[in-house]
């Protein structure tokens, strides 16, 4: 125990409830994290044709462990040291995050921009319905409403669409489906007594890496990153380095905003991203 008498590891704010200016603030956080990484990858990948965004991801959770890994050898921050119980405590989360972003990367080319926003918003329900089944939680029959709300919006924003490609709405689905249960596990794993929030972006990161590291390994994609022709170039290293700090930055806000919040508000926050993209790329555009 602590002088304070609180027991060690345990985090300071987990004994009060976050105030209002903490939840909004993880919340505008998450948003401009994770809209600052599209706006870099996309130079990445658009700009530049890096050929990997797979590899980006590794970049990014390698960044994550090393930041973390200092902080806690520093003090800076707590989680617990490593043990055979850590994996069970963590379980489901690697395998939610990897068949995330194997869908999602899967998803994406297939089907128009309009039919995949309107698909992408089935995370708001999914996420409802699994946070009322595995946290128990109780949302009023307005916070519903708002959500149908925003099903409803996004089929009349897309009702022009009326191409058919039954595997791309499958894969989508199911990017649906482990966003969702990502977020509501996370929040589930946050727990102070358990992992922490420090402690599950952590070992997540690190039980992640490896089995992207080896479908990118087998499916050529590293190959393909080490062969590319920019990296003695100075500018497209520091962006790269760049997004690697801005994944470790996304990966944080996204477990702030869920620790202080719900995941349910972080899948809508998530969800307000398209929009603001579209208005940028709009702007570039006139």
């Amino acid at each position: 125990m602590t002088a304070g008498g609180r027991a060690e590891g345990s985090e300071p704010d987990a004994a009060r409830p976050p105030s209002r200016g903490a939840r909004v603030l993880s919340a505008l956080f998450y948003g401009a994290c994770s809209f600052l990484l599209v706006l870099v990858n996309k130079a990445l990948l658009t700009a530049y044709g890096f050929p990997s965004p797979i590899v980006l991801g590794i970049g990014q959770m390698a960044a994550t462990i090393m930041i973390l890994y200092v902080s806690k050898l520093n003090k800076i921050i707590h989680f617990p040291d490593f043990d055979k119980k850590i994996p069970v405590k963590l379980f489901p989360l690697p395998l939610l995050y990897v068949g995330n972003h194997l869908s999602g990367l899967s998803g994406t080319s297939k089907l128009s921009l309009p039919m995949f926003t309107v698909l992408r918003k089935f995370t708001i329900p999914l996420t409802l319905l699994l946070e009322t089944i595995v946290l128990g939680k109780q949302y009023s029959s307005s916070v519903v409403a708002s959500v149908f709300a925003i099903i409803l919006g996004a089929f009349v924003a897309a009702g022009s669409d009326l191409a058919f490609n039954l595997e791309g709405y499958i894969i989508v689905f199911l990017n649906d489906i482990f966003t969702a249960a990502n977020g509501v596990y996370t929040k589930q794993k946050m727990d102070p007594k358990e992992l922490g929030k420090y402690g599950v972006l952590f070992y997540n990161a690190c039980f992640m890496i490896i089995p992207t590291l080896i479908i990118s390994v087998s499916t050529g994609d590293l190959q393909q990153a080490t062969e590319f022709n920019q990296w003695k170039n100075v500018l497209f290293v520091m962006q790269f380095l760049l997004s690697c700090f801005l994944g470790f930055l996304l990966m944080y806000s996204t477990v702030l905003c869920s620790y202080y919040n719900s995941a349910l508000t972080t899948a809508v926050v998530g969800a307000i991203k398209p929009l603001v993209t579209f208005l940028n790329a709009s702007i570039e555009r006139s």
